[in-house]
């Protein structure tokens, strides 16, 4: 089954399958489509942080929340080139670059990242970047600069997003998933679990993505990182269990898709990351920090995947 025209009830039916068929059908049509041991591993850096005008529930960023956290200024290029490099180092093929805010008004710094894209590009690496809105113009210039990947989260349900986010919509961000798609670049995109949601709402989630014209070639799937002053910090974890089902779910509904394992994973363990990688996960964040949150200690991938005879994909 492919997501193009899956409803809800169908999605939900298979989400509640029991157990074991549900991974199992998952890890068949994941062979299918992809090497079982075989993990795509990417790295990501904040080039500009804090000081964001919307007021997701969720971030640390939001100038609307009560993290108090720093505003920083983009940095400069010596600095990103170095991360990227270290980051190919350690065995990451894709380099995420991001900045907090809306949107880039300012031309000059729009042009920073499209410097940025090129000269990541030139290291050998994937690219990827998340600045917010798009023009059409803007993602044709980021297109001709090189870039692979572009990140803009759905966050989750268009029925819950109202309760986790009010500065934009869920079609706010679908429109610039279009126009990045439009412009040749591959989408990343997926959302945010343990908000408060229901099961309901995550796969309706991942209804939304599977029924895209293009569904997004990677989707990301974050545990909420709780961050003390933030709208959500108090909210319910996903269970562990559940978890495992929505990564399997979303390999059955986009089979051709990277189904990445991203925010949260340093509060998985290593036996629940297996059951995600068996169910059909196939892409990481390695780096020891994802944005202002800390992610997975330095060795411990290399530890994982030692003991589950998986390798790294090469670019």
């Amino acid at each position: 089954m492919s997501g193009n025209g899956t409803t809800f009830e169908e999605a939900f039916t298979i989400f509640n399958y029991p157990f074991f068929k549900l991974l199992r059908i998952a890890h068949d049509i994941h062979i299918k489509n992809f090497d079982e041991q075989t993990v795509q591993i990417s790295d990501i850096l904040s080039v500009r942080t804090g000081g964001c005008s919307e007021d997701c529930a969720y971030c640390a960023q939001s100038a609307k929340n009560g993290t108090k956290a720093p505003k920083q200024p983009m940095l400069d290029l010596a600095t990103v080139i170095n991360a990227a490099k270290k980051a190919k180092e350690r065995g990451a093929s894709r380099f995420c670059m991001s900045t907090s805010g809306r949107c880039l008004t300012q031309e000059q710094e729009f042009e920073r990242i499209c410097e940025m894209v090129r000269e990541v590009h030139a290291l050998g690496l994937e690219t990827c970047v998340t600045i917010g809105f798009l023009t059409e113009h803007q993602a044709k210039k980021l297109k001709e600069s090189g870039l692979d990947y572009y990140n803009h989260n759905v966050d989750t349900s268009p029925e819950f997003y109202k309760n986790i986010v009010s500065t934009r919509t869920i079609d706010d961000r679908i429109k610039t998933i279009e126009i990045v798609q439009a412009a040749g670049i591959n989408v990343c995109s997926g959302g945010i679990v343990g908000m408060g949601e229901t099961n309901e709402d995550r796969v309706k989630m991942l209804v939304l993505l599977a029924n895209l014209k293009t569904p997004p070639r990677c989707v990301p799937i974050n545990k909420l990182v709780k961050i003390p002053g933030t709208r959500v910090d108090d909210s319910k974890p996903i269970d562990d269990f559940d978890f495992v089902r929505l990564i399997a779910l979303a390999r059955i509904l986009m089979p051709k898709s990277y189904v990445k394992i991203a925010a949260g994973r340093n509060t998985l363990s290593e036996s629940t990351q297996a059951l995600c990688m068996f169910a059909g996960a196939n892409a990481l964040f390695s780096s020891e920090k994802l944005l202002t949150v800390n992610n997975v200690e330095e060795g411990s991938d290399s530890d994982l995947f030692n003991k589950l005879n998986v390798k790294i994909e090469q670019p």
